[in-house]
C-alpha cells in the first residue's frame, strides 16, 4: 500500500524547474530518506507533498487525499518538521510541548516523552538555552505530537553530532506508530542505511530508489556510487590555494590555548582547555553540540572574553592584545554571519575594509575573489537569498580575503551537499600544505580523517586528543564515529 502517489510532477520557480517531471511512489508504514544536494528539490518537493506549493503540472495522491483541494483534511493526518522548525525560544521545553499539543488538539502526557527524549532535566529550560541536538529532539517531539499518520522531515539532522543523529532516529523508530509513513530528507549521504528505503533525487529528478543496501555495502561506497550517479567529482587544483598571497610565518607554534575556561555562574562552557597546533597543521576540535567547540572558537578570537586562562595567536595574546592577534586570522562562524540584505560584492567589500585591506587595493582584491570562488554569477545577489552550499563558499571567502595565516572554521560545511564538501576539504587541505595553521569543527566523522589531529571535547573539557589512527585504537574502532561514540561513552563512565 503506498502513502504518496506522484505522476509527472513539476514544480517551477520562473524557468527554474524545481520538480522535474518526477513520479514517485512512498511506501505506508516504511522510513523513506529523501537523499540530495543543496538544491536537489528536496524542500520544494516535501512542500508540494503537503500542499504549501501548487505544482504547475502533475498529480499528488498523499492518504487518499488531493494536496490542492483537500489541505485542510490531509492537515489532520500529517506532522511536518520544517528546516527552521518554530520552537518559541523564550518558552521552556516543557511550554513548548503543551503549546503544540493544544494547537494540535491532543491530549498528551509527556513524561514519557520528556524521559525518552532524555529532556526531563531539562523540561524547565528555555528552548533558546538548548543545544543544536537538543532543539531538534525537542522540535522532533513537538512534530510527534497527535501520532500522525504520515511524518515529513526536512533535514532534522543539519548540524547535529552523531550520537544526536542516531538519538533522532530512534526516536522516530521507536515512537511512531508502525503503521506511520515517514519521509525523511538529509543531505548526509552517510545516513542513507538507516533507512528502509532511499530515494537520491539531483536537479528535481530521481537518480536512485530503493533498499541502500542494494546500492552499496557500506556508506562510504554508496556516497562514492551516488556521486557517479551525479556525474562524478573531478578534484581540480585548488584556486583559492594557488592564489593565496601571503609569506609563511616563522614561528613553528601559530595557536596555543592555555588553561582556557569559561564559565557562565557555576556552570562550565569550557574548562582547562589547553592545546598547542603547529604551522601549517589541520586540528580538528569534534564533540557532540554544547560540547563547548564553538565557546573555545569564540574565545580564541576574540569575541568573548575568557573567564581565566588566554590564548595565542602568531604568539600575540588574544586578552592583552585581541585586535593585534585577530588580524592574523580568519574566522569562519557556524552561523551564516554575514549581511543578509546586502550582495555578495558588498558584504565581500565591507569585510576587505574590516580586516585592513586598503582602498586602492580592494577592488582588485574583491575582483579575485569573486572569480577563484566561483561567485561571479551571483555578485550582485543578496546574500540571504543564496542557496545554502553558496552561503558557505561566501563565508569561507570573506574570512580568507585577507589571507590570514591562521583559518578557524566552524562546521564549514554543515548542511551543504556531499560534492561541496569535497571541494572545501580540497581547499583546506591544499592551504594547509601552504603553511596556513587550520582549526576546524565537523560533525562529519569522515571529515575527520582529514585532520592532523583531534582534540575531542565533552562538558566542555578535552577527553582525547591525538591522531584519527590514535583515538580509533584508543577506542577500539575501525571508524572515526565508533571511536567517537565510544570514547564518548567512556568518559560518562
Amino acid at each position: 500500500m503506498q502513502t504518496v502517489i506522484i505522476k509527472n510532477l513539476t514544480k517551477k520557480f520562473g524557468s527554474t524547474v524545481a520538480i522535474d517531471n518526477m513520479s514517485l511512489n512512498i511506501e505506508k508504514g516504511k522510513i523513506t530518506g529523501l537523499i540530495g544536494a543543496d538544491g536537489a528539490g528536496k524542500t520544494t518537493l516535501l512542500r508540494t507533498i503537503i500542499g504549501l506549493l501548487l505544482p504547475n503540472d502533475g498529480e499528488i495522491n498523499i492518504l487518499g487525499f488531493n494536496p490542492i483541494t483537500q489541505k485542510d483534511e490531509l492537515n489532520l493526518h500529517i506532522g511536518y518538521m520544517p528546516q527552521k522548525f518554530g520552537l518559541y525560544e523564550d518558552l521552556t521545553v516543557i511550554e513548548n510541548l503543551r503549546l503544540y499539543a493544544d494547537l494540535k488538539g491532543v491530549a498528551h502526557d509527556f513524561d514519557k516523552m520528556l524521559e525518552f527524549t532524555t529532556l526531563a532535566p531539562f523540561q524547565d529550560r528555555l528552548a533558546g538555552a538548548l543545544s543544536g541536538g537538543m532543539k531538534q529532539k525537542l522540535g522532533l517531539a513537538c512534530t510527534l505530537l497527535g501520532n500522525p499518520e504520515f511524518l515529513l522531515l526536512d533535514e532534522p539532522s543539519v548540524g547535529v553530532d552523531p550520537i544526536s543523529r542516531r538519538d533522532l532516529m530512534k526516536m522516530v523508530r521507536e515512537m511512531i506508530n508502525p503503521e506511520t509513513t515517514v519521509l525523511w530528507s538529509t543531505a548526509y549521504l552517510d545516513e542513507a542505511h538507516s533507512f528502509d528505503t532511499a530515494v537520491v533525487i539531483d536537479k528535481g529528478k530521481v537518480i536512485y530508489e530503493g533498499n541502500p543496501h542494494d546500492l552499496a555495502s557500506t556508506p562510504q561506497e554508496f556516497e562514492n556510487k551516488v556521486i557517479d550517479l551525479m556525474g562524478g567529482y573531478n578534484k581540480e587544483e585548488s584556486l583559492i590555494a594557488k592564489n593565496y598571497d601571503y609569506k609563511a610565518p616563522d614561528v613553528e607554534l601559530t595557536v596555543e590555548a592555555d588553561n582556557l575556561e569559561k564559565r557562565y555562574g557555576n556552570f562550565y562552557a569550557v574548562k582547562n582547555n589547553t592545546f598547542k597546533i603547529k604551522k601549517g597543521e589541520i586540528f580538528g576540535l569534534l564533540g557532540p553540540n554544547g560540547a563547548g567547540k564553538s565557546t573555545s572558537f569564540k574565545m580564541m578570537c576574540g569575541l568573548a572574553r575568557p573567564t581565566s586562562g588566554t590564548a595565542r595567536i602568531m604568539g600575540i595574546d588574544i586578552k592583552s592584545q585581541p585586535e593585534k592577534a585577530r588580524a592574523n586570522l580568519g574566522y569562519m562562524a557556524q552561523k551564516f554571519s554575514l549581511y543578509g540584505s546586502l550582495t555578495v560584492r558588498e558584504n565581500l567589500d565591507f569585510f576587505a575594509l574590516a580586516y585592513g585591506i586598503s582602498l586602492l587595493k580592494k577592488e582588485e582584491k574583491v575582483n579575485e575573489v569573486i572569480e577563484v570562488f566561483g561567485l561571479k554569477e551571483y555578485e550582485n545577489s543578496k546574500a540571504e537569498d543564496l542557496p545554502l552550499g553558496l552561503k558557505q563558499r561566501l563565508s569561507m571567502a570573506a574570512a580568507l580575503i585577507h589571507n590570514p595565516p591562521v583559518l578557524f572554521l566552524d562546521e564549514p560545511t554543515s548542511g551543504v551537499d556531499v560534492l561541496t564538501r569535497r571541494d572545501f576539504w580540497n581547499h583546506i587541505i591544499s592551504l594547509s600544505k601552504k603553511g596556513v595553521t587550520i582549526m576546524v569543527t565537523t560533525h562529519f566523522m569522515d571529515e575527520a580523517e582529514y585532520c592532523d589531529r583531534i582534540s575531542l571535547f565533552y562538558h566542555g573539557e578535552t577527553i582525547a586528543v591525538g591522531t584519527p589512527t590514535e583515538l580509533k585504537q584508543q577506542a577500539g574502532a575501525n571508524d572515526m564515529e565508533t571511536a567517537f561514540i565510544n570514547l564518548i561513552k567512556e568518559s560518562e563512565r
